[in-house]
């Protein structure tokens, strides 16, 4: 076959089944010369072998060609271009291809073989991925908090994957060290501190996971030493719809699920603060310690904002550290119009938001913010690795932060952000939070207009949560079957708007609920077309149920 990947040399001879022999380069451009070892299979290559292995030139990909890697580049950029980017963002083409997990496997040929495959090849392997791959930039694709695409975001990402550094010291990310620093600054300004910390993690599971590890080190700092012998029965504080990763942080930090202690919420999906009052009493009078409540701006399925300020006066009587789980509604945070959702937020001790939802960012973009000022962080988290963070660097020591997180290596996670902004600026991106709840509410309104749609209650946020009664339900509410009968209609309709690849909506019960759909507005390029488009889109699809 022709191309760099079939000019590869061969052994110049061959050798019996199980002969041993070493292979070493010579000559310019390199040649691969084989000879038989001098002892048996298993013994390390004489130091010759090796330091002609190590004289050798430089074994760069595709043969040492510079023009055939970036000639392979361009034409996986054009297929990126061509086939994610144009057709993953028109409403014309399907939002997936939908196969079963067996031809899947067939289509992509996953196995791993010894041998290396043409560019021909792996431009095609290419093409299979995304072709089979669900385009959540699609302005059909409602089934996640995250959506859309944004081409400043996505240069910050191709930047940052380029340059593959490592977010830890200011000697190898100068440039991010710095940037991470002023975006951080921007986002808890907009939460109301004029000072604190902050640092990007892995997703808000792990942000939330860092806020009650610090909550729990700053009560009881003995225990990064002693462990959990060193800590009493504890308890923290939430509502019943916060996010699972609140338990399984409880679970992951060695406290139990236990410990956690659920609130009650109303029937909005609010925490109710007087229940939080009586249940820390109730941990109290049991013998357990209240160390941290946890909050939520934005709940994952009806969008629901505690009311921060009632919260923030319990956790003040009763010396709680405070953390708001602003995931999904922290960007709120940049809307004049909406800001008011979250009255109370600068209170808080630690907030997790996640600018790659409502914002477009991009996978992945979590922060979490502190009000602290005592470089808690890496108190908690410090370890003091001599070998990275030495104290005698020839510049200021302070800029290499990566002692403040668990992770050694760590992904630069705020190029995408501040690029967007700088491209975007304040009011652009208060314009997209605006538009979001605009269509949100024309949305709603919509679905009252037509027969067989249900609003489950009126949104608050850009979760717009709804039945859809097909025509053999209506006029049947009060049947003893109903509920049963409607809770199996969304999955049947899931199933078959993703085998058709016109749309995705996410769905779930809640509470005594059966399934409903909880249709997401994020992405920025979404319009009312959109909004029709996915009503009439389900009355097609359940027309015969």
């Amino acid at each position: 076959m022709a191309g760099p990947l079939a000019s590869r040399q061969k052994p110049e001879r061959q050798f019996a089944p199980g002969q041993a022999h070493t292979c070493v380069f010579s000559e310019s451009p390199p040649k691969l010369i084989v000879s038989p070892a001098s002892s048996s299979l298993g013994q390390k290559p004489e130091l010759k072998d090796l330091i002609l292995m190590a004289d050798s030139k430089p074994l760069l990909s595709l043969d040492g060609d510079p023009a055939a890697a970036e000639a392979l580049l361009q034409d996986v950029f054009g297929i990126v271009v061509d086939e994610v980017i144009r057709k993953g963002t028109s409403a014309s083409e399907k939002v997936c291809e939908w196969k079963e997990p067996e031809e899947l496997k067939q289509l992509l040929d996953l196995e791993l073989r010894s041998e290396g495959e043409s560019q021909e090849q792996i431009l095609e392997r290419c093409r299979a991925v995304i072709r089979y791959s669900v385009k959540t930039c699609h302005p059909r694709f409602f089934n996640q908090l995250f959506s859309g695409l944004d081409p400043h975001a996505l240069a910050g990402r191709i930047v940052t994957e380029s340059l593959n550094t490592s977010q830890y010291t200011y000697e190898i990310a100068p440039v991010f060290v710095l940037m991470e620093e002023e975006v951080l600054k921007k986002l808890r300004a907009l939460v109301g501190w004029s000072s604190g910390d902050g640092v990007f993690c892995p997703g808000g599971s792990i942000s939330n996971m860092y806020a009650m590890n610090l909550a729990r080190y700053q009560r009881y700092p003995d225990c990064k030493q002693r462990g959990l012998r060193a800590l009493p029965p504890l308890a923290l504080f939430t509502s019943k719809e916060c996010h699972y990763s609140i338990k399984k942080g409880a679970a992951f930090l060695g406290l139990g699920t236990d410990s956690v202690r659920i609130v009650q919420a109303d029937e909005r999906g609010k925490m109710i603060p007087e229940d939080l009052e009586q249940q820390i009493r109730l941990a109290e009078a049991e013998g357990a310690v209240p160390f941290l409540v946890s909050a939520t701006s934005g709940t994952t399925v009806l969008g629901a904002f505690d009311p921060l300020e009632a919260i923030a006066d319990v956790c003040q009587r009763h010396g709680l550290w405070l953390h708001v789980d602003a995931a999904w509604g922290g960007s709120v945070l940049l809307s004049q119009t909406h800001r008011h959702l979250l009255d109370g937020i600068q209170r808080a001790d630690s907030v997790a938001w996640n600018p790659h939802k409502l914002l477009s960012v991009g996978l992945q973009c979590s922060a979490l913010l502190l009000r602290d000022t005592s470089n808690l962080l890496k108190r908690c988290h410090g370890s003091q690795a001599s070998y990275l963070f030495q104290q005698d660097k020839f510049y200021d020591v302070t800029l290499d932060t990566g002692d403040k997180v668990v992770q050694c290596g760590r992904r630069v996670d705020c190029l995408k952000l501040w690029l967007m902004w700088k491209a975007q600026g304040g009011q652009g991106l208060e314009r997209r939070v605006d538009q979001a709840f605009a269509l949100a509410r024309y949305l709603a309104e919509e679905l009252k207009k037509r027969e067989g749609f249900e609003l489950v209650m009126e949104p608050e946020f850009v979760n717009v949560c709804f039945w859809f009664v097909p025509p053999s339900l209506r006029g049947k509410k009060g049947s003893p079957d109903y509920n049963e009968r409607l809770a199996k209609v969304a999955p049947i309709l899931k199933e078959s708007m993703v085998k058709k690849g016109s749309m995705m909506i996410g769905y779930q019960p809640h509470g005594t609920r059966g399934n409903f759909f909880r249709m997401v507005v994020a992405n920025p390029a979404l319009t009312r077309v959109d909004m029709d488009f996915l009503l009439n889109e389900l009355e097609q699809l359940g027309q015969d149920l």
